[in-house]
């Protein structure tokens, strides 16, 4: 087997001991996760499972560092001057919303989630790695301070445009919801933007006659 072979067998190992992870994880929680349950899910020996994670501990870190790696297109999204700023928040929406209809991603969220809620400890690493706020708040300091937003604060405009979106697309999902089709989403994003261009869209300049 070359050295490209034994890599590529090592990496698909390595996403379905994840995968195998979030259930059980999901399943019992990190305290009644068990190692051996892991390797019999993923299809693996134990040994297998401890040369790529030497605990559970490092294994939650990697679901997390995963959740983190794909939201990415998320962190990378900032505001240009000169392009209208609708579609730029339709974009930044689905920077998000692409998120949100990826099951897996959700199965990740879902499992972090509940055991956030378990282990408030666990929960604070958790935050720091998947905080998406501020890359909100950037982008809408940005367009406030470019006048293409204006007439309230741009943490708040962060915090209600985020919040619009997660509250149709992720909220009820994670509950257990079924995850929304690209077409509701895209309607849920399209309301979001309606609604911020409506509440800090610039007001016509007065002319008195």
């Amino acid at each position: 087997m070359s050295g490209d072979q034994a890599q590529s067998v090592s990496d698909r190992k390595r996403k379905q001991i994840i995968e195998a992870a979030i259930a059980e994880f999901q399943q019992r929680g990190f305290a009644g996760a068990s190692m051996d349950r892991i390797s019999e899910r993923a299809g693996v020996s134990k040994r297998t499972v401890y040369n790529h994670f030497d605990s559970k501990e490092a294994l939650f870190r990697a679901i997390a560092d995963c959740l983190a790696e794909r939201m990415s297109s998320v962190c990378d999204m900032r505001y240009g001057s000169g392009e209208p700023v609708a579609a730029q928040l339709a974009r930044l929406g689905w920077a998000e919303g692409a998120l949100l209809i990826d099951p897996c991603f959700m199965r990740m969220a879902r499992m972090l989630m509940g055991e956030a809620i378990r282990d408030p400890h666990l929960a604070t690493a958790m935050a720091a790695k998947v905080d998406k706020m501020c890359v909100f708040e950037g982008f809408m300091r940005a367009a406030f301070a470019d006048g293409a937003l204006a007439n309230g604060e741009p943490d708040i405009a962060a915090a209600q445009f985020l919040g619009l979106i997660k509250a149709r697309g992720f909220f009820p999902q994670l509950m257990g919801g079924a995850l929304c089709a690209r077409a509701e989403m895209d309607a849920i994003i399209a309301d979001a933007v309606a609604l911020i261009l409506r509440a800090y869209g610039p007001r016509p300049s007065r002319v008195d006659g």
